[in-house]
């Protein structure tokens, strides 16, 4: 038992002095993600301030600044709280036999770097979509997800506003994605993560952004509005344009869906005249019976 909470308390303490570490530049800046996510908030910010989509939306549209705070505290403040039982959970497998290899299906740790990199972030972009259908099709994950879709005016930092238990879903699953390829994560695995947050960041940005022929290998803007229409389509009612990174899941699976791109659509989901419009209200939404 000693042996748990003490893993517990190690790993609290390094994920927040790693935490304060960053703030205080003493992380190098390709591993500074506190830095990193600030700079490029403030870059797809100016972009959507140059080039505004949607022109009669303001520069701080409605729930701007709980965007922001929810990207703080989930890429943040959740991660130190939860860090000490994520360690136990470790732990807790290791002590049956389950590691980091245990699943593995391919080595790809003496691979080209790019190659190592490119399979990194296909398998967990592939993950995190499985994962996002997921949230739409079971009511019981629905009920979490809703916060993310109660964005009503889309900018960048709806990017990161989703309720906490989606860190919980998420992180088992992005875990198996990487036991896949032997619990290795390539060096210069911050390229990746930097990435995925500069695609996140666009895709919900108030910018008409559609790569052309290119849409259907990445995610856009367009189609991930799409994603947040209110009036869904009556024969796919739970849900469209599942994808994060990479839009061609959706379009393999046929998820995808885009009738046009004027930008003007109404965004959410039917009973949002219920649904907690605060952070404390949000934070413990999904609990309980649904009162739909």
């Amino acid at each position: 038992m000693e042996k748990y909470f003490d893993a517990f308390k190690n790993a609290f303490t390094e994920i927040l002095n790693w935490t304060w570490q960053s703030i205080s530049f003493e992380v190098p800046w390709y591993n500074n993600y506190f830095w990193g996510l600030i700079i490029i908030s403030l870059i797809v910010w100016l972009l959507e301030i140059a080039f505004p989509w949607r022109k009669n939306q303001s520069i701080i549209r409605k729930d701007f600044w709980l965007d922001a705070f929810y990207m703080f505290f989930n890429f943040f403040i959740f991660v130190i709280l939860i860090s000490g039982f994520y360690k136990i959970l470790g732990l807790a497998f290791a002590d049956i036999g389950i590691t980091e290899k245990s699943l593995s299906i391919l080595d790809i740790s003496s691979w080209p770097i790019w190659s190592q990199l490119l399979v990194f972030f296909i398998i967990l972009d592939f993950v995190q979509w499985f994962t996002h259908v997921l949230l739409h099709r079971y009511e019981f994950l629905w009920r979490f997800h809703k916060v993310h879709h109660s964005v009503k005016e889309m900018g960048f930092a709806a990017h990161l506003r989703y309720h906490w238990m989606e860190n919980i879903l998420y992180k088992p699953l992005k875990t198996f994605g990487v036991m896949i390829i032997g619990g290795f994560e390539p060096e210069q695995a911050f390229i990746v993560h930097f990435i995925a947050i500069a695609i996140g960041h666009l895709n919900h940005a108030n910018i008409k952004i559609t790569w052309g022929p290119l849409k259907y290998i990445f995610n856009n803007s367009v189609m991930h509005l799409y994603h947040h229409v209110k009036a869904l389509p009556e024969n796919r009612t739970q849900g469209i344009n599942f994808g994060i990174s990479l839009s061609i899941w959706d379009y393999i699976f046929k998820t995808d869906y885009i009738p046009e791109e004027s930008g003007t659509i109404e965004l959410g989901f039917p009973d949002e005249d219920i649904f907690p419009k605060r952070f404390f209200g949000q934070l413990i939404y999904g609990f309980g019976k649904s009162k739909e």
